[in-house]
């Protein structure tokens, strides 16, 4: 795998997947090795042999690749040195190895936050609000098996509220890793961090076990956990990867379905909770109580967010659906929709259906290219748009050809046609210039009981008659004047003075 990040010739070929695994497995080899060892100098050795490789390994990376935002890198090594020194000095007396620990996880948590501070979504608060669901199961299920037993045993005081902190803290970081994993792509050096976190996670979880005396395993084997964190993190910081990390991403609707099963198990966890355990205290029924609220709540928040986001979703594409993207219309399928319910959104009221084509076009089209043509088609339909009412239909044919439907007897669809014409008498503005271009418009009329569901008769008419006007360079004609007086039909209407149309359109 190589990667260019503009050094010259020479340098050495920076690690890829395949340093990144023989690293992997010279430090499982040396975890192995402390497993084995139990204690002693050997096991020690193992261990420093980790973290010294870790923080070797983090400094390489930075030397190496110069990533645009080293500042988590740096936090990560001082976190890896307060957390080994923790390690080092747990199960002393001294006040120093719990402080530490929490020094590690501030710097965890910060390095976690500018990561995660790119990849949020302007008004999208989705994310958040699945993160901090999942990180309220965990809160729920750690106060009942971890920070209440620590308070009813040891009662309220400094020792016992340090103790109840940890799993707190751990709650906090299982809702910035399910946000990272929410929102993270598929670096390997991004899925090695998730799982240094969640190797972090189950060590503590181990060690606060440990506290409440429920101890599962021996004290050296809850040292693996967190070794398995350093190595992670290092070989991390040594793939191609990791300068990257900082970037902005776009989150794939398909990790919405993710974060809901990750939901979904945190509901379980909770709903599980209330009932294991026995003679609940005041202060347990009163945390579990309002923690469970909190989740039902944000389940309900994200519930009718869901709703109202799938309902904009299918009127945008049921917009899309009924609509030409280029012009705004209704497209040709919209539009025979339109006809077939006519009657019902007009009843006892004439129609008239108006058959618009523009006169030239093909010629604009050839000379100037496909771009043009479609400038010039967003043009007439804006203007189209003005001159009919807001409650006509009005609609894209095809190419260059518009339909306006609307309840109109035949006078008025005469004084129509003729606003649309005027509406084409000043030359279109496009980016090729000042073109002129005026239309040819066809007119079929159907009183309320002559209709008969005859839309699609109409259209034929219509179009029939935009024909006839256009062979005679009239500006509109009428269908019945078509049929019985075709040498004199439509309106003969002027341009102003100066303007050169080709044809004759209506005033």
């Amino acid at each position: 795998m190589n990667v260019h990040d503009g050094r010259p010739a020479g340098t050495p070929a920076q690690p890829g997947a395949r340093w990144c695994a023989l690293l992997f497995a010279a430090g499982g080899a040396a975890i192995g090795v402390h497993l084995l060892a139990g204690s002693g100098p050997v096991a020690f050795g193992a261990a420093a042999f980790v973290v010294l490789g870790s923080l070797g390994m983090i400094g390489f990376g930075l030397w190496r690749y110069r990533p645009a935002h080293p500042l988590p890198w740096y936090l990560l090594s001082g976190s890896a040195v307060a957390f080994a020194a923790g390690t080092a000095l747990r199960g002393t007396a001294l006040p120093a190895a719990d402080l530490c620990t929490l020094i590690g996880y501030a710097g965890v948590g910060v390095a976690a936050t500018l990561w995660l501070r790119p990849r949020q979504v302007h008004g999208n608060h989705d994310l958040l609000l699945d993160s901090g669901l999942i990180g309220l199961g965990a809160l729920l299920a750690s106060w009942t098996f971890l920070i209440s037993p620590v308070l009813s045993a040891s009662g309220p005081g400094a020792a016992a509220l340090l103790a109840a902190a940890f799993p707190v803290l751990d709650a906090l970081l299982l809702t910035l890793v399910a946000y990272s994993m929410a929102t993270g792509g598929s670096e390997p050096s991004l899925r090695l961090l998730h799982l240094g976190l969640l190797a972090v996670l189950i060590g503590d979880l181990g060690y606060s076990l440990d506290t409440v005396g429920a101890r599962l395993v021996d004290h050296d084997v809850l040292q693996a956990p967190l070794l398995v964190a350093y190595l992670a993190v290092g070989v991390a910081a040594v793939h191609p990867t990791m300068g990257s990390l900082g970037a902005p991403r776009h989150i794939h609707p398909q990790h919405s379905r993710q974060r809901a099963g990750m939901i979904a198990v945190a509901l379980i966890v909770a709903a599980l909770v209330p009932v294991v355990g026995s003679s609940p205290t005041f202060l347990d029924r009163v945390v579990v109580s309002t923690l469970f609220a909190l989740m039902l709540i944000g389940v309900l928040v994200r519930s009718e967010r869901a709703i109202v986001r799938s309902a904009r979703s299918e009127r945008r594409a049921q917009y899309q659906a009924d609509h030409d993207m280029l012009t705004g219309l209704l497209n040709r399928s919209a539009l025979l929709r339109a006809l077939e319910r006519s009657r019902e959104r007009w009843p006892e009221r004439p129609l008239c259906l108006l058959f618009l084509d523009l006169d030239g076009f093909k010629m604009v089209n050839d000379s100037y290219g496909h771009a043009v043509g479609d400038e010039l088609i967003a043009n007439a339909a804006s203007r189209i748009r003005r001159v009919v009412g807001h409650r006509d239909v009005a609609a894209r044919y095809g190419g260059d050809e518009f339909v306006v439907l609307a309840p109109l007897d035949r006078e008025q669809a005469g004084a129509l046609a003729e606003r649309l014409l005027t509406a084409f008498v000043r030359p279109f503005e496009l980016s090729v210039g000042e073109i002129p271009i005026t239309a040819s418009i066809g007119i079929a009329c159907d009183g309320p009981r002559s209709f008969d569901a005859s839309g699609y008769e109409l259209l034929r008419e219509a179009d029939s008659a935009m024909y006839h006007a256009k062979e005679r360079s009239l500006g509109y004609a009428f269908r019945e004047d078509v049929r019985h007086a075709p040498s004199e039909t439509g309106r003969r209407v002027w341009l102003p003075k100066g303007i050169d149309s080709g044809v004759n359109t209506a005033v």
